[in-house]
């Protein structure tokens, strides 16, 4: 009888320290996630960028140069917002599963 507060509370804490572990698994995984998309946003950015560039460089007047110039400003600019929404909602998911491990603690300790 004396020892079933103690052991309760060495569930309580084990529980505690799983949780914990589990959410810096995700923790990890989500900002992997994250630095993979900012890595391939940013290669295809640049690769757009040095291929506006070559095109630039070869245009026969200004007009055309103004078009290619005007159409990678639009490019860049619908890619960035794409990209920003993207990284919105991994930020979202990450907030989402951080959350859950101290939810799912509340919901047991009731």
């Amino acid at each position: 009888m004396v020892n079933k507060p103690f052991e309760d509370m060495q569930k309580m804490n084990q529980a505690g320290v799983d949780n914990a572990m589990k959410f810096m698994g995700e923790f990890g995984k989500s900002w992997q996630a994250i630095a993979a998309e900012m890595t391939d946003y940013t290669k295809r950015s640049f690769e757009d960028g040095t291929h506006t560039m070559e095109k630039l460089m070869s245009a026969k007047s200004m007009e055309q140069a103004f078009e290619i110039q005007s159409n990678y400003a639009k490019r860049a600019y619908e890619e960035y917002v794409a990209q920003m929404t993207k990284l919105g909602t991994l930020y979202t998911e990450m907030a989402k599963e951080a959350y859950r491990p101290l939810e799912r603690s509340m919901q047991s300790g009731r």
